[in-house]
């Protein structure tokens, strides 16, 4: 079993980290419509843990709507105070998230700034998904304890070749270097499947980050039925 930054186990169950990004498909209303499907089908599908990652704006009633974990997009490098236009880890928390996702190939933060945000999430009690799109980066960002490193290439980042299929020695290597600095592994980019998720879990990942073949999907809760039948 894997342990966090802290030294608790974490849990044997794959993540499904789902990210709304801006998509008019998961903003308002409709972010809540599709968080509502999510939660009915984890209640059904308890085999995996589904996390939800919202805009900002739609923290509060995603997280007050469903009993799932939400995630922040984004966090800023700011204690509570006179930053005007910033998102501060205090905000987000009292908002209801639980967690934040730093470092996303569309919206990278400096060495700087990602340590101070990983310093403010952790402050407040959130847990950190760190992105990157390389091994080398991994091994450097490792040192930052995030909860999880997500590995998203980002040429593959909204395709449809995912990096289980186009880079699987990715996965094992980045699981090999991170499993012994306890900090778990998402992978993502071009996920489009059940085996794509299948494959990243029996690679050694902790589970997956995927957005628009879900969120943008005709029906998602098909999609999302037929991924996780699959696991």
């Amino acid at each position: 079993m894997q342990k966090n930054h802290k030294g608790v186990t974490m849990k044997e169950r794959p993540l499904l980290l789902i990210n709304f990004k801006a998509y008019t498909e998961a903003t308002g209303a409709k972010a809540v419509k599709l968080a509502k499907i999510c939660e009915t089908i984890a209640r059904k599908k308890t085999q995996v843990k589904i996390i939800l990652a919202v805009q900002t704006a739609d923290l509060h009633r995603v997280s007050n709507a469903v009993s799932l974990d939400v995630y922040s997009q984004h966090l800023d490098p700011i204690p509570p105070g006179a930053f005007t236009g910033m998102i501060s880890a205090y905000s987000a928390r009292e908002a209801g998230a639980k967690g934040v996702i730093l470092n996303h190939s569309e919206h990278q933060l400096s060495q700087e700034h990602l340590e101070r945000a990983c310093y403010e999430a952790k402050r407040y009690g959130l847990r950190t998904v760190v992105c990157t799109g390389t091994l080398k980066n991994a091994h450097e960002l490792a040192a930052l304890s995030p909860d999880f490193l997500a590995i998203e290439p980002p040429e593959l980042i909204g395709g449809t070749l995912s990096v289980s299929e186009a880079h699987p020695d990715l996965i094992s290597k980045a699981v090999d270097i991170l499993q012994r600095k306890h900090v778990g592994v998402l992978v993502g980019a071009g996920i489009h499947s059940g085996p794509d998720v299948r494959k990243a879990i029996e690679l050694g990942a902790q589970g997956v980050l995927v957005s628009s073949h879900i969120v943008k999907a005709a029906n998602p809760r098909q999609v999302l039925l037929s991924w996780l039948e699959q696991l």
